[in-house]
């Protein structure tokens, strides 16, 4: 999710520049804010398996899990309640991506992080210590909250912090944080799962205070980017700045040109009005198709819902979290992957290669699931499954994903 309100040079110039020791750790520091996201995104599926939180918050699934000890487990976590508890989260953070884009704007990108850690912080702490479905859920919006404004600045930070040759990569060091929190999120999960008591659906909740207090402390220590800096007017320091950033001290010609689209920025009246003007048409299609069509992937089915889904198929509930691993531990690689080929291949050879990777992933694994699962309850040959999910997730994590 893109952050928007930004100014950048917009020309197509190689500007001059350095991937300072400075910059690799600042942009290092301000990418842990997708462990936020992608805690979250690990964490929600593995602990909805868990025999002792069901009990405790969701008894009706539970009890519907426990009538029918087939393997056949489709329709089981059908319940209203679960949806609410799961679904609150990015109903939030669509609410709050909205404010968050006007504070990153005009107040920085730094404070816009710190708020995202902050409000992240509390909705863990409520989940941690929850003792009804009511503090799951309002845990979940702030999490939510806190997860808006993170996606929202952090990826601009990181593209106005690189240099021009390094920029791809470095922009897909959000991504990559995020498929670490996911592989974190997943190993805690089957490891929590074994503590007995039942409690430890309550480390894997609070356990995301940990990355929440990575980006707010990271956030005080960051540095505001000279794109920022300049539209808040302190165009001095922001030359300063771009001077430290980029290692050199010759920034003249980027520095104009920031100032020049900062300058132009202004003097729009009726932006979103502008947006649909004949000669926009084709960047506008692109800004929504992109994502919309990321979405349609079906990668949320995996990565969100990753234990659920092999339960439902058969798995037992050891072999779902540890599946989930796996699919963790190659979304991980893929990305570096990516981190390595963006600026090389470049995206247009990565988005098809992608597509066409998971388009026939999908086609193997749904003609499986017809055939050997349908509705018996037969799963079949398990390892298999697993094989040509794990292709489907290496494909996104390569292309659709961080691009």
């Amino acid at each position: 999710m893109p952050a928007v309100g930004g100014i950048g040079p917009g020309t197509g110039k190689e500007y001059p520049g350095n991937l300072t020791l400075f910059v690799t750790v600042t942009c290092i520091v301000a990418a842990t804010g997708g462990l936020i996201f992608g805690y979250d995104i690990g964490i929600s599926g593995g602990v909805t398996t868990m025999t002792p939180f069901l009990q405790k918050f969701f008894r009706k699934v539970w009890e519907k899990k426990e009538a029918d000890k087939s393997t056949n487990q489709y329709c089981q976590y059908d319940s209203p309640t679960l949806t609410m508890f799961t679904s609150s989260l990015y109903l939030a953070a669509l609410l709050a991506s909205l404010v968050a884009s006007t504070v990153t704007r005009k107040l920085g990108r730094k404070l816009s992080m710190l708020l995202g850690g902050l409000l992240f912080f509390a909705g863990a702490l409520i989940n941690g210590f929850a003792k009804a479905v009511w503090m799951l859920i309002v845990g979940r919006m702030l999490l939510g909250f806190g997860v808006g404004f993170a996606n929202q600045s952090v990826p601009l930070y990181l593209s106005e912090m690189a240099p021009y040759r390094y920029r791809g990569a470095l922009n897909i060091g959000f991504q990559l944080s995020i498929t670490v929190g996911i592989l974190i999120a997943n190993v805690l999960n089957y490891f929590f799962a074994k503590i007995k008591g039942g409690w430890g659906w309550r480390l894997s909740l609070g356990g995301a205070m940990v990355p929440a207090l990575i980006i707010t402390v990271g956030s005080l220590f960051l540095p505001d980017t000279p794109n920022s800096m300049i539209e808040r007017g302190q165009t001095e320091e922001a030359r300063e700045k771009l001077r430290r950033i980029r290692g050199i001290d010759d920034v003249d010609e980027e520095f104009r040109d920031l100032v020049a689209a900062s300058d132009a920025s202004k003097l729009v009246e009726h932006p979103w009005r502008n947006l649909l003007q004949r000669k926009y048409r084709p960047h506008l299609t692109m800004a929504i198709l992109i994502p919309f069509f990321q979405q349609l992937t079906g990668i949320n089915v995996i990565m969100f819902y990753a234990p659920v889904l092999f339960n439902t198929i058969g798995f037992g509930d050891d072999a779902s979290l540890m599946s989930a691993v796996i699919t963790g531990v190659v979304n991980v690689a893929a990305t570096l992957v990516s981190i390595y080929g963006v600026d090389k291949w470049g995206r247009r050879f990565l988005f098809l290669e992608g597509g066409t990777q998971m388009l026939i992933c999908q086609a193997v694994v749904a003609a499986c699931i017809g055939a050997k699962f349908g509705v018996n309850g037969n799963p079949g040959d398990l390892p298999k499954w697993v094989l040509f999910i794990c292709i489907y997730v290496s494909g996104f994590a390569w292309s659709w994903g961080p691009l």
